[in-house]
């Protein structure tokens, strides 16, 4: 039986396995999905009935092959797609392709939606672009070198833009249709101060290796049919974006500095590396479109009198957080403007391009091709819309998350 025929039986058992439990259901609306959304990253627990059909007792040997020959032939979205109908199978086939599929730092590729909180590839970047819609006030990031003609780009993130009397929120979610910060598609936010000069990255869930911070009166509260009572969702800072104030209106750039306290400084030092999670916690592992059943019956929410948590002090004071800066333009004489070299990936000047390096000083040991590297660049390429390229050690929500920053109005920078 030839790869393909493989694999289209193994879309069909998937649907009708779709039939006889309720992540089926979800599971039919995410097929026809596919061309817009990053596949669902679902945690297989013994609450729901497991149907192993006659896949599941393929021999070990066959079952890395073929799985093996997936992952190598399908590597661009929407093909990508296959990789995780071979994880939807059953226990055991998933088992196997979580450990064929890499991290983006090993692989260069996002699968599964935790990939979006992974760190990118060490030695070239991944390509994407946003979309902004001014109506909606909402921004969609896609993986991809520009858009496409026939609109099948793959969705990774979605963010809308919501004004307070005290600032800006950025809410990221997992779904363009779904900002709600108690929807299990929620992923975390980006706030802004008054003045838009300083901005502060949560995450939904702690950095890896922290410990998560027992503070009742700053989770969210969920009804306990949709999440575990014996776990809390919080919003952990694990970023922080300054700009710097413009107050004689000098001619140039914005300056900004990115401090990510998730990330030590060491990550960039030469055998250094960089926080992986690997896992949604139980409260937040989410498909990227919530149940029909569960919408709109989400967990209920106190926001008014919410007090963000900042990471437990164990974790905050155990490193030297890594620091980010924006990389200075030359002014060029001919144009009579700024410029930096975007190697053709962004080609309408705008005060919102930049790109960000390393800001370290000679005590961390960083090699000077380091310190050069370009680890984020964002830019505009057309009305409304934005290139966003990102590797090692950010991450593709950290890296959202700071070019969200760039479009919030800043009048004392500028």
């Amino acid at each position: 039986m030839s790869l393909k025929s493989i694999v289209r039986e193994l879309k069909e058992m998937r649907d009708g396995i779709g039939n006889m439990s309720k992540r089926g259901v979800e599971s039919r609306r995410w097929n026809g999905r596919t061309k817009s959304h990053v596949a669902p990253d679902i945690t297989l627990t013994s609450l729901e009935p497991i149907q192993q059909g006659q896949w599941a007792h393929l021999p070990p040997e066959l079952l890395l092959d073929i799985i093996n020959r997936v992952e190598e032939s399908e590597t661009t979205w929407p093909a990508r797609a296959v990789v995780v109908h071979c994880g939807s199978v059953c226990k055991s086939w998933r088992d196997v392709t979580k450990e064929i599929a890499k991290t983006p730092e090993q692989c260069g590729r996002i699968t599964f939606p935790i990939s979006l909180k992974q760190p990118g590839p060490r030695d070239s970047p991944i390509q994407c672009f946003i979309r902004r819609n001014r109506e909606t006030s909402t921004y969609l990031l896609y993986i991809g070198l520009v858009p496409s003609e026939n609109e099948t780009d793959k969705l990774l993130l979605a963010a809308k833009k919501v004004r307070r009397a005290t600032g800006t929120d950025f809410i990221v979610s997992l779904v363009a249709d779904d900002f709600s910060r108690s929807s299990n598609t929620y992923v975390g936010k980006l706030r802004s101060n008054f003045l838009g000069t300083k901005f502060t990255i949560y995450d939904s869930q702690p950095p890896h290796g922290a410990a998560i911070q027992q503070d009742s009166g700053s989770s969210r509260r969920f009804h306990s049919k949709q999440a575990s009572p014996r776990v809390s969702a919080f919003n952990y800072v694990v970023g922080t974006i300054a700009y710097e104030l413009n107050v004689l209106r000098a001619r140039g750039p914005r300056r900004m500095h990115c401090t990510m306290n998730s990330i030590p400084v060491s990550a960039i030092q030469e055998g250094g590396t960089a926080p992986t999670p690997t896992s949604f916690p139980q409260v937040v592992d989410k498909p990227f479109s919530p149940s029909p059943a569960l919408k709109g019956k989400g967990p209920s929410t106190d926001l008014n009198n919410v007090n963000l948590p900042k990471l437990p002090v164990s974790s905050q004071g155990s490193a030297e957080p890594m620091v980010l800066k924006n990389k200075a333009p030359r002014w060029h004489e001919q144009l009579q403007c700024w410029c930096l070299n975007f190697k053709g990936r962004v080609t309408v000047a705008s005060v919102k391009n930049f790109q960000l390096v390393a800001a370290v000083d000679p005590s961390h040991n960083v090699s000077a091709a380091e310190q050069e590297k370009v680890i984020l660049q964002f830019g505009k390429i057309g009305k409304d819309i934005f290139t966003m390229d990102y590797r090692y050690p950010l991450s593709a929500f950290q890296a959202f998350a700071i070019c969200l920053s760039s479009f919030d109005t800043k009048p004392a920078c500028e």
